[in-house]
């Protein structure tokens, strides 16, 4: 396909030499490789999900995520399969570079802030692009005044283009996107995880606090463990027969939780002694790995925690929206600052600042009808959120299998 004179221009332009050139920070995984832009941090989040996603059915996968300024300082816990970092500055020589390098069998980009030398490199070599949650305010900058027909150039690369909203749907189809190549998919945001549980043990505690009111605090730092425990004992002045479940953010360290719960004379069981609660237990301390979908599932209020201490980040709030629990958080909750509010403003979550305020919002969400509303609103904001996830998985996967039947 020949080019518009504005991305031959554009090229000629982009071919002085880059301020840095572009050196990889980590080598290339080995296998297929799916290359993802995020164009915020709110992509990133949602990128790394739907990576998971596709890893269910392709678990050799690994994934390239870059970022459109410096790698974001949230902590990320790392994985041998992703790689994470920065894009280079957007000339001739450096598109060519990356692209040697990391060799990615396909390419996603969210948002619409075009790289052109890239992605015209991208179209040479021949690697399948997408565009997802493409805005009209994204896919033009100041400096390309001077080529004014270099956006319809480069949406020419992409197999397929998913726009946020019937706005940039009608900028996309005047910049000459097909429409069977086109559609309307509202915002890329990170959605529902359902996590997996063991349905025998849900089925035995579910029976033996029938009737009894429960709630979670997930993901515990030792310094939050006092305040959880504080509100546990004003909340169950308010309903006696209450009962809390605690996990701590590191399941192998327990012993300030053990030690707390004995400072506070509290009844309580772990967990991973196999012991189940009676009537008279208060706490459940979940000691073990990989059963938050178990805990999740059995508590209607979760607070989530890792949030309440200075420097902290906060954890995901999809999880407990995903198992149809009303959140409660703290106000350190940077790393997921942009989720929180998405569920706070749907009316799904509330924000509490010390013991008071949290049992203060245990009380008020103890009665079903209230914690069942806000449960409802939070699956329903991460729910539609994961029914894009699912479709571009879909479409990724296909589009995956017809290279390897090459």
């Amino acid at each position: 396909m020949s080019r518009s004179l504005s991305l031959t221009a554009y090229l000629a332009y982009a071919r002085r030499g880059p301020t840095r050139r572009y050196a990889p920070d980590a080598p290339r995984p080995p296998g297929r490789l799916l290359w993802a832009h995020a164009a915020d941090t709110i992509h990133i989040d949602a990128l790394l999900q739907l990576f998971d996603r596709l890893r269910l059915h392709r678990p050799d996968l690994s994934l390239l995520l870059t970022t459109a300024g410096a790698v974001p300082d949230t902590p990320f816990k790392p994985r041998a399969e992703v790689v994470v970092e920065q894009l280079p500055e957007d000339t001739v020589a450096n598109a060519a570079s990356f692209l040697s390098h990391w060799q990615p069998d396909i390419a996603l980009w969210t948002g619409g802030a075009l790289h052109p030398a890239l992605m015209d490199r991208a179209g040479e070599l021949g690697i399948p692009m997408a565009l997802i949650d493409a805005t009209e305010t994204a896919m033009s900058r100041p400096a390309w005044r001077w080529f004014p027909d270099l956006p319809r150039a480069l949406l020419r690369q992409f197999e397929f283009v998913m726009a946020r909203d019937e706005a940039s749907a009608r900028y996309l189809r005047r910049m000459g996107v097909p429409e069977r190549a086109l559609s309307v998919t509202g915002p890329l945001l990170e959605g529902t995880v359902s996590l997996p549980h063991n349905e025998t043990d849900r089925t035995e505690l579910a029976t033996l606090l029938l009737g009894r009111p429960v709630w979670l605090a997930a993901m515990l730092r030792p310094e939050e463990i006092g305040t959880i425990l504080t509100a546990h004992r004003e909340v169950s002045r308010f309903s006696h027969r209450t009962l809390l479940i605690v996990v701590p953010d590191s399941p192998e360290d327990t012993t300030p939780f053990t030690d707390a719960l004995a400072e506070a004379g509290m009844r309580h069981i772990a967990w991973s002694t196999g012991t189940f609660p009676d009537e008279t237990t208060q706490v459940i301390l979940a000691d073990t790995h990989g059963e938050m979908g178990l805990w999740y599932r059995l508590a209607p209020i979760t607070f989530m925690g890792s949030s309440l201490v200075s420097g902290a980040h906060g954890c995901d709030p999809n999880e407990p929206a995903a198992h149809g629990s009303a959140i409660l958080y703290g106000p350190n909750i940077r790393r997921y600052l942009p989720s929180y509010s998405r569920f706070a403003e749907a009316g799904a979550a509330r924000i509490v600042r010390d013991a008071e305020t949290l049992a203060a919002a245990v009380k008020r969400l103890i009665p079903p009808d209230q914690s069942a509303a806000m449960a409802h609103a939070a699956w329903e904001v991460a729910s539609r959120s994961a029914e894009l996830t699912d479709r571009i998985a879909d479409l990724l996967n296909d589009r995956l299998d017809q290279l390897e039947m090459r």
